[in-house]
């Protein structure tokens, strides 16, 4: 299928959703859609596995809504000053990660995450263990109020938009084929006389800036942020989306993050449902059982899917194109003769 047919066909099916399904629920799909796309960009793109993207994911989460709620800033300039923290954060991290390889890289990342989780915990302004709540929605720019969800949902795809053309764009950019190298030969991309570190660490702050605009776009949405967002468990939540959608592949992450948060959200629903039209009451204990589906999912898919769900029809549709070139070939020669 075309290209441009296919994001023709997804954004006439993101404008109609919010009609069908709760708006809420599809804006939250859309933050950890963009959440994941960001890791994607380091991970995918660049070769760098990073544990610590809950820090940019949280921490622009809690800065936009202190803006929002405290200092009563705007709603853009509110989720600018969550982005701004995010990508800080980013360069100072990433000035102190990128420097090693592998899981040294890994757990530097880890560490440097969690100590801005327990900074979290007993900073005054986050609310610490009751986290940050009733954070306004307010008004886009001065005039469109965001307390609507039908609203407010048209807004959060804009972004999600945005981020994700921005992403695409940067991949397939002289800078995204770069970043390509390094992950495939980094040696021979620096005897091709590229700083790799700069690129690297130009696209660690990157991914950490759009991870920033997603965590700061949820806590507006919700109107609340939580320790969660900033526990490591978050960075492996954006991990698990990522490898069950298609590592290195651009819609991926979106599907990952879709099959995700769908069964975070409704696996209860589900449960009920089987529970009442079964009568085995056991149904409704999957509710209460999400991280042993989703694992059992991670599993499936590493041993049955392993380019993941949008990688393994990438590789399907591959192997067919070239079968049927020799099909329509064999046929033309055959009508010739």
């Amino acid at each position: 299928m075309n290209k441009k047919l296919g994001y023709a066909i997804a954004l006439a099916v993101a404008v109609a959703a919010p009609f069908v399904v709760y708006p809420v629920f599809l804006m939250k799909v859309l933050c950890f859609a963009l959440f994941a796309c960001a890791f994607n960009l380091l991970i995918g793109f660049t070769g760098l596995l990073s544990f610590g993207h809950a820090a940019f994911f949280g921490m622009a989460g809690y800065v936009a809504g202190h803006a929002l709620k405290v200092m009563g800033l705007p709603f853009e300039l509110g989720l600018i000053a969550g982005v701004v923290v995010a990508a800080l954060i980013g360069l100072l991290m990433g000035g102190l990660a990128i420097r090693r390889q592998g899981i040294y890289f890994t757990m530097i990342t880890l560490a440097l995450a969690q100590m801005l989780y327990f900074v979290c915990l007993q900073a005054p302004f986050t609310g610490g263990e009751d986290g940050l709540q009733g954070v306004p929605r307010g008004h886009l720019l001065g005039i469109i109020d965001l307390s609507s969800d039908m609203t407010m949902y048209f807004v959060v795809l804009a972004i999600a938009i945005a981020g994700y053309a921005l992403i695409v764009r940067t991949v397939h950019s002289p800078f995204g084929q770069v970043l390509k190298a390094i992950k495939e030969n980094e040696p021979r991309a620096i005897s091709l006389g590229y700083d790799v570190d700069k690129y690297k660490l130009l696209a660690f702050v990157l991914s950490g800036a759009l991870a920033g605009l997603a965590g700061a776009t949820k806590t507006v949405v919700l109107g609340f942020e939580t320790l969660t967002d900033v526990h490591w468990s978050m960075s492996g939540l954006v991990v698990l989306m990522t490898l069950v959608g298609g590592l290195g592949t651009l819609t991926g992450p979106i599907v990952g993050a879709i099959v995700i948060i769908a069964l975070e959200n409704k696996l209860g629903d589900l449960g009920n449902f089987l529970a009442g039209v079964s009568g085995i009451e056991w149904f409704r204990s999957i509710g209460e059982s999400v991280t042993i589906v989703t694992g059992f999912i991670f599993i499936v898919c590493v041993l049955a899917f392993r380019r993941g769900i949008v990688g393994e029809l990438v590789e399907f549709a591959k192997k067919r194109k070239p079968s049927q070139a020799r099909l329509h070939t064999t046929v033309v020669n055959t009508m010739e003769g």
